[in-house]
């Protein structure tokens, strides 16, 4: 698992979890408490061996390491892994969100609880495999694996829509993903490989970028999700577990973004310089208007839920900028989000084992009754709004940043987002934690417990700690932004991207 192997220990060890929990039997307390613990100390585990692989990584080079590969189907499809300054930090976001997720089900799930826990282990098997993944075929079967655990997790452990929540959310994901396997069957023939550092320095043709760039894009579109294909975001939060909520906001919407920045941009230059006006267009759509929609919802998940919407759409300005500041701030973004978002999720799932409610109209006072989660809450909101001290300003500011440098219009634009997070994010905050206490039903409910103070506090502090101090994110991916927007802007000099419009034509 050490050394040569280390990448396909953190992607298979969760399923070795699986093998003994499926010896377990769930019928009985004794039984579920096994599942659960077992469940617990396997993600402890895979996140423990993250850290070790995060202690071989060298930060400096922009280089795949801990690479590992091995003959497959033949023809040129292998099973390929290896990590670089871009992936690394999505790895160790993902194994160490897991736990948290095991922790949030510890007591809210009571039935089904060994294949709960089953699902949850093969999707972290299947998370870990896209961010590590260096064959497209093996990509996507990662990619596309991973809708069916959470397929499962919403459908069955889900709220009262949760069979319409999942089909959608199944479905949306599923069809954008097919034009990518047709992209990927082009690239095939064309290169004879599905070898990604390969495929990296492999030319495409202006006229084939074009097409390519638009089959990848439908999928990383919807899994984001950008506007208008996020609907299905919304339906899939309200109806999922609170740890469903945590993961699919957490990781599964990165994954757009990753393979914007390991495909799109450095694969297809010229197409992503050409269709670089449409996707700012579009992420500045996604935050004024996602932010609106937020203000106006009465449902704590759906708003989070559209925040995510709009805060996607920071991550998408900052790629395309295709600046320094632009793609480093994206990288930071999406590791923010996924710790602040996640605990946000985390803070709804406490009012709601209690309440069995997410209607905002039902909490008011609840600083008097819940004093520590009003002072934990307040971070993760002050978070999502950006406010400095926090890691959420460290990603808009630089994906600000280098959207201004790039067009001073988009950034303009995309400022006013900032300014109605701080509106949706504050009123929700006030009207569920301030004002009077006059509802009965809120009369006994209780502070947080000791278990939920384990899962909150962590975050709290990481959250603080890169926003004082966001050197270790931006140092892990500096070397291989720098390396991909040189390449990029190489790219360009060799074949001019206005070639595009005539060949389009043909």
């Amino acid at each position: 698992m050490f050394g040569f192997g280390i990448l396909s220990g953190l992607v298979f060890l969760p399923l070795v979890g699986v093998a003994f929990i499926l010896t377990q039997n769930d019928q009985e307390a004794a039984g579920r408490s096994n599942v659960r613990f077992a469940a617990l100390i396997t993600t402890l585990a895979t996140f423990l061996l993250s850290v070790v692989a995060w202690g071989r990584f060298d930060q400096s080079s922009a280089a795949f390491q801990l690479v590992e590969a091995k003959h497959w189907f033949g023809g040129g499809l292998g099973y390929k892994l290896g990590v670089d300054g871009l992936s690394m930090p999505f790895v160790l976001l993902t194994t160490f969100l897991m736990p948290f997720c095991i922790l949030a089900s510890w007591e809210t799930i009571t039935f089904r609880v060994k294949e709960y826990m089953i699902a949850f282990l093969v999707l972290e098997t299947l998370m870990i495999g896209v961010f590590c993944a260096l064959d497209l075929v093996l990509f996507y079967i990662f990619f596309e694996g991973g809708l069916i655990p959470m397929f499962l997790i919403i459908g069955i452990w889900g709220g009262k829509r949760r069979i319409y929540a999942s089909f959608k959310f199944f479905l949306y994901t599923l069809l954008g993903s097919l034009l990518m396997l047709l992209a990927i069957m082009a690239m095939y023939a064309q290169a004879g490989t599905t070898d990604i550092p390969t495929l990296l320095a492999t030319h495409f043709s202006a006229q084939m970028q074009f097409w390519l760039w638009l089959g990848f894009f439908a999928s990383f579109a919807v899994k984001m999700p950008m506007w208008p294909v996020h609907t299905w975001l919304p339906d899939a939060h309200v109806e999922a577990p609170t740890a469903g909520s945590v993961i699919l906001a957490g990781i599964l919407l990165k994954m757009g973004g990753y393979g914007f920045i390991r495909f799109s941009l450095p694969m297809f230059p010229n197409a992503s310089h050409y269709f670089a006006p449409m996707m700012f267009t579009l992420s500045i759509i996604a935050i004024v208007y996602t932010s609106l929609v937020a203000l106006v919802q009465e449902d704590m998940k759906k708003l989070i839920a559209y925040s995510s919407v709009a805060h996607m759409g920071f991550v998408t300005m900052g790629l395309f900028a295709m600046n320094e500041q632009g793609v480093q701030g994206a990288v930071f973004q999406m590791v923010s989000h996924g710790l602040v978002s996640g605990a946000l999720f985390l803070c709804v799932g406490v009012v709601y084992d209690r309440m069995h409610t997410r209607e905002i109209a039902a909490y008011g006072g609840l600083v008097q009754r819940m004093p520590l989660y009003a002072r934990v809450l307040m971070v993760f909101t002050m978070a999502n709004v950006g406010l400095p001290g926090t890691s959420g300003f460290v990603g808009e500011f630089l994906t600000l940043l280098g959207a201004f440098s790039a067009n001073s219009w988009v950034a303009l634009f995309a400022t006013s987002g900032v300014i109605l997070s701080a509106c949706y994010a504050l009123y929700l905050y006030r009207r569920v934690i301030f004002g009077v206490l006059d509802k009965p039903s809120l009369a006994g409910i209780t502070d947080l417990s000791a278990r939920e103070l384990v899962l909150l506090v962590p975050l709290v502090l990481l959250v603080i700690y890169y926003g004082v101090h966001p050197g270790p994110v931006l140092g892990a991916s500096a070397a291989a932004v720098t390396h991909l927007v040189q390449g990029y802007n190489a790219a360009l000099h060799v074949t001019q991207t206005a070639a595009l419009t005539p060949l389009i034509g043909h």
